[in-house]
């Protein structure tokens, strides 16, 4: 291979590459719809002038087949008068109508096959431009998707999720020793001297309270019918317990 070659295909494969990271699939596909839709009103253009020079030879036909009847009438018309003079001359008339109405039956008929064929033409590069237009708008729909996801891709590659956990991680050792720190708390409180002391000195009340009930149905007779050294036993245990209540005072 000779050199000149070699540079040309360095040259190419590097203007390639630049213009494969410039060019916009979605750009040149939109690009793309739009001309192939810009061609539409030229193609309609196109069938309109086959279809008018199609509807131009049927009229011219139909003038000439009404000039050959008419000339043969003419022709007859003179037989009959006596005037050959005048029907040569309507036979030459009628002559150039016939070649003019076999010329143009016969462009009239080429005409009607172009006017046929431009039109399925048409028809079949709107299918095709349909069938394309939807085929770039998924395109577009794909490029607009693989864009998101690269941009996602790079998102997650630039957030570093262990930090995060370390700290979620950190936080909730602080907030566990707290927690422990407090039931412990919690538990010497309840269990100190003087949290027991006040629980005896609760009960002791609760009892003072209860002898004195007692003490007070039987001085009115609703425990039912004592020895008086049981009430006096009630009464004095009253007494006794209200002087330690006191004494605990």
């Amino acid at each position: 291979m000779g050199l000149w070659m070699r540079i040309k295909r360095i040259f190419f494969a590097g203007t390639g590459a630049a213009l494969d990271k410039v060019e916009n699939p979605e750009m040149v596909l939109q690009q793309t719809i739009r001309d192939m839709r810009d061609r539409v009103p030229e193609l309609n253009s196109s069938v309109a002038q086959v279809m008018a020079t199609e509807r131009l030879l049927g009229k011219n036909k139909e003038r000439l087949s009404e000039q050959v009847v008419d000339l043969d009438s003419k022709i007859k018309a003179s037989v009959k008068m006596g005037r050959d003079d005048i029907a040569t001359a309507y036979i030459g008339q009628l002559q150039q109508a016939q070649v003019d109405l076999e010329r143009t039956s016969l462009q009239l008929e080429h005409a009607t096959n172009a006017s046929q064929q431009a039109l399925k033409a048409r028809d079949n590069y709107v299918l095709n431009m349909q069938k394309r237009t939807a085929e770039a708008l998924q395109l577009i729909s794909a490029s607009k998707q693989a864009k998101l996801q690269e941009q996602l891709a790079q998102t997650m590659e630039t957030f570093n999720i262990g930090d995060d956990a370390s700290t979620f991680n950190e936080m909730r050792e602080k907030i566990d020793r707290r927690v422990a720190a407090a039931e412990a708390k919690l538990q010497l409180g309840s269990s100190s001297v003087d949290s027991q002391m006040q629980d005896i000195e609760r009960e002791a009340m609760d009892l003072q309270l209860q002898d004195k009930l007692l003490a007070y149905k039987q001085q009115m007779g609703l425990l039912g019918n004592g020895s008086e050294k049981s009430s006096k036993q009630i009464s004095s245990a009253s007494e006794d317990n209200d002087d330690s209540f006191d004494r605990g005072n």
